[in-house]
């Protein structure tokens, strides 16, 4: 069953903006639970809503595995880069 669509979703144009940003999928080993893309819609639903990390919806990859990536990604610029992109777009 599809999960409910947020309004603060990434749209597919914007995915395949940010894509190149993260990783590709190795070929091996054990597969991701949770895409890049999934975890960043955690990340904004969060940052576009102002909702805590303890009230993100239940069908959204975990809080904790959103905000481990939110800092990481924030401390190594991706977040900047990431937000860059989306401004350059518009």
């Amino acid at each position: 069953m599809a999960r409910k669509i947020y309004a603060t979703d990434l749209s597919d144009e914007e995915w395949n903006l940010l894509e190149p940003f993260f990783p590709k999928p190795i070929p091996f080993g054990r597969p991701r639970t949770y895409s890049y893309r999934e975890i960043l819609n955690g990340v904004f639903h969060v940052l576009k809503t102002g909702c805590a990390w303890d009230r993100m919806p239940h069908d959204l990859p975990p809080k904790a595995m959103c905000y481990h990536y939110f800092h990481k990604w924030r401390k190594n610029k991706t977040l900047d880069s990431i937000h860059d992109a989306l401004r350059n777009h518009r």
